[in-house]
């Protein structure tokens, strides 16, 4: 299936990606931006749970395709978290027993929003009427209406806000602040687009992990074999390049097993070596698509001779986790994961380097972090799988 690209605005951000053409709205700014205000319940646009705004009007996320989107303006919860009116309506949510468990809430307040903009005369059976295409089984919908009427008759500063029909929300929070996932701490850049296919320029803030490990091998041999793309990820199973290994950024996969099925990674990776200081730094993406999961990881690196025969190499690694995946690769799992591997992965670099043969072992089948696993052995793969100097 070919992929399309799109460029739209979400949240102020302008946002550029390859994406599937079955891709939904919902999925895009849940899984690729991780805007997780945005709630997917029936996935069938019944539930209302989903609703956006896209131009300035209510849409469901899980009906609206991704493609469709192109050259829109689209505003999820996270968008209105200074806005006059919006804040208006939580609170008046809060003071009526307007929720209760909050799934349907993103999308009720989302309704509620686009409902006080566009019919500030509404009654309550237009107010029920509106609503209807929401459902929350906690409240029995008395607490929604009564929130609105109360918004519409006691908020003056909403005329402020409702310039015209069209008038889409201001958004104040930027795309990559709004990740709440532990695995996956979001950006804190301000400023460019984001690119959600491709290398990115940079990781920012994620989840960082420093370690310095003994090689068997002298720095020197190191350094070249670190230089030749085909004999590194021939010490990294499954791994297998797509691409020239001179290419910038290099291109590749890494299959490994989960009981019947193969899950495969493609990603790509960008390399700059240093000669100075034996030293270098590595920038890649990774995505499985079938669980939708995407790393992005960035590593720098450094070789200090200890003798003849030893050779320490100080790893800096951030890397960011979204999609299935994120919901269960905590920190605390991925560094035991990333330590287990990296000891294997060094073992294999320091035989090849010292005239031993380290060969890519077949696709294994992976135990109750199988998922986990996977990820981190496609985010290794992207760092380690090609050098080029610069």
């Amino acid at each position: 299936m070919n992929n399309s690209h799109i460029a739209l605005s979400v949240n102020g951000r302008e946002v550029s990606a390859e994406v599937e053409p079955r891709l939904h709205l919902a999925d895009f700014v849940r899984e690729e931006l991780l805007l997780t205000a945005t709630h997917l319940g029936c996935e069938q646009g019944v539930c209302g749970a989903c609703t956006v705004m896209k131009d300035g009007r209510p849409v469901r996320g899980c009906l609206t395709l991704a493609v469709s989107c192109n050259g829109s303006d689209i505003s999820t919860l996270e968008a209105f978290a200074d806005d006059p009116l919006m804040n208006a309506i939580r609170k008046a949510f809060k003071q009526h027993h307007g929720l209760q468990c909050g799934f349907c809430t993103p999308g009720m307040l989302t309704t509620a929003y686009d409902i006080v903009r566009r019919l500030p005369e509404a009654d309550e059976p237009r107010i029920r009427k509106e609503i209807s295409g929401n459902l929350c089984r906690c409240t029995g919908y008395q607490g929604a209406v009564n929130a609105i009427k109360h918004v519409l008759a006691h908020e003056p500063p909403a005329a402020e806000v409702i310039a015209g029909e069209g008038t889409r929300p201001q958004p104040t929070i930027p795309v990559e602040d709004s990740s709440p996932a532990e695995a996956a701490p979001a950006s804190t850049e301000q400023a460019g687009s984001v690119t959600v296919s491709g290398v990115p320029d940079r990781i920012g803030n994620g989840v960082r992990l420093t370690r310095t490990l003994r090689l068997a091998a002298p720095a020197e041999r190191l350094r070249v074999l670190l230089q030749d793309t085909s004999a590194v990820a021939a010490c990294i199973p499954g791994a297998q390049l797509t691409g020239s290994g001179d290419a910038d950024p290099v291109r590749g996969f890494i299959a490994v097993a989960i009981g019947p099925m193969v899950a495969q990674f493609d990603g790509a990776a960008r390399v700059r070596y240093r000669e100075e200081g034996m030293a270098g730094s590595i920038i890649g993406r990774g995505r499985d698509q079938l669980t939708r999961s995407q790393l992005d990881g960035g590593l720098e690196y450094a070789l200090k001779p200890l003798n003849d025969a030893e050779t320490e190499l100080h790893l800096d690694i951030t890397y960011r986790l979204s999609g299935l995946l994120a919901q269960v690769g905590r920190p605390a799992i991925v560094q035991q994961i990333a330590d287990s591997l990296l000891e294997e992965t060094t073992a294999r670099l320091s035989a090849r380097a010292t005239g031993g043969k380290a060969t890519a072992h077949a696709s294994r089948k992976l135990g109750a972090f199988s998922l986990i696993f996977s990820a981190l052995r496609a985010w290794i793969s992207s760092l380690f799988r090609g050098q080029r100097q610069e």
